[in-house]
């Protein structure tokens, strides 16, 4: 199900809480909110959408709808993405805190950013994460080192981990210098990338198909860098060339780290509110999330191998039960005892243990007396 903060109709929320729900979230109703606000409507801020990103340069794309779930003409490419990142960064410096939020804080409730390189890959600093069963899992990654800025676009990766695992070592190559790299052709950038003109892959029975083939990370891992490495056939000698001009980088999960500790921004409903009573709102103690076990299927493989009564040993059960020998016997199999204990010694005592109770020794040596007495009459 798509992703939302589900708050009642009619609910208040500022723009700077509703930025930071969607960014963080990826909360589709608050892009609804967002549009709404501005243009009134779903289909009056999607044409602005699709205009601004024209005029930007974004010619491959399309827009129907604000949160970019699944309709009919809604498109948009790698290409394009990377220019809306770069307008996003050069025109909007003072709003880039919005893509680099670790985690939002709503009531006792923490929710991390769905960013798989924020805290995991150094120097990361953006931007937002997308997926949708036709396109797969998505990201849009910016990072700065030394002075320099990168944008990375994974689209159409089988999963997060393996779409984070792209975008960084795209970065990592990027960011690595080798001091053959002159001999290479440029890269080029990205105004120099001409719009392919061909219908966007549907992608829906490979990522959420019932019958679909599960591509593991490993392998979406080794296609990312063969992809990376190689820039082409890897049969190619000229690419085997090419390619060793470039600096070595590591591939896979080793360029990310483990995720540590995040500390949450807060978010909240209604108007805004003074630094104290949003302090007040961060000293609420998180709830954790509740643990999902997996059923275990050794019970139901134990209850399929016990044989099946007849409708006769049934019968004698339930008359058993009626005779209160069930009942014993349930206490009797609850109470945990070895047979050493002072239960199975009461229970069943060894021949040598046996005592008797004091009204049977009572009445044993009133027998007895009685006995004595008889044999010492006098005969008449």
């Amino acid at each position: 199900l798509p992703t939302k903060m589900g708050f009642p109709v009619g609910t208040k929320v500022t723009v700077d809480n509703a930025l930071k729900m969607m960014l963080v979230r990826s909360a589709n109703d608050m892009a609804v909110l967002l549009a709404e606000g501005v243009d009134g409507s779903i289909d009056d801020f999607a044409q602005d959408m699709t205009a601004t990103a024209h005029r930007l340069g974004m010619s491959e794309s399309n827009f129907v709808n604000p949160n970019g779930l699944p309709a009919d003409g809604q498109i948009t490419s790698a290409r394009d993405l990377a220019i809306l990142a770069r307008a996003i960064i050069r025109d909007f410096p003072e709003y880039g805190f919005y893509f680099d939020i670790p985690a939002i804080k709503y009531g006792r409730r923490v929710v991390r950013n769905y960013n798989p390189l924020l805290g995991r890959y150094p120097d990361t600093d953006g931007m937002k994460t997308g997926f949708i069963c036709a396109s797969g899992f998505n990201l849009v990654a910016t990072a700065t080192r030394n002075g320099r800025r990168l944008i990375a676009v994974v689209l159409g990766a089988p999963s997060s981990k393996a779409r984070g695992i792209a975008a960084a070592e795209l970065l990592e190559s990027g960011f690595m210098q080798n001091p053959l790299s002159w001999l290479a052709p440029s890269r080029g950038t990205v105004d120099s990338l001409a719009p392919i003109n061909a219908s966007p892959p549907n992608l829906h029975d490979e990522v959420c198909g019932r019958h679909r083939k599960r591509i593991s990370v490993k392998e979406a891992e080794e296609e990312a860098a063969q992809d990376i490495a190689g820039g082409g056939d890897s049969r190619s000698p000229v690419s085997g060339v090419l390619s060793s001009l470039h600096a070595s980088i590591p591939k896979g999960a080793a360029l990310l780290s483990e995720p540590g500790p995040v500390v949450p921004v807060v978010v909240y409903t209604g108007p805004m509110r003074t630094p104290a009573q949003i302090a007040r709102l961060a000293s609420l103690r998180p709830v954790r999330p509740a643990a999902h076990h997996k059923k275990s299927a050794a019970p139901h493989a134990a209850a399929a191998k016990r044989p099946r009564h007849k409708a006769s040993e049934v019968k004698a059960a339930s008359k058993k039960a009626v005779d209160g020998k069930t009942r014993t016997e349930k206490k009797t199999r609850a109470r945990a005892w070895t047979p050493t204990s002072p239960a199975a010694l009461a229970a069943s005592p060894p021949p040598e243990l046996r005592t008797t109770s004091r009204a049977k020794v009572r009445k044993k040596r009133h027998s007895d007396v009685h006995s004595a007495k008889s044999q010492s009459a006098p005969v008449q």
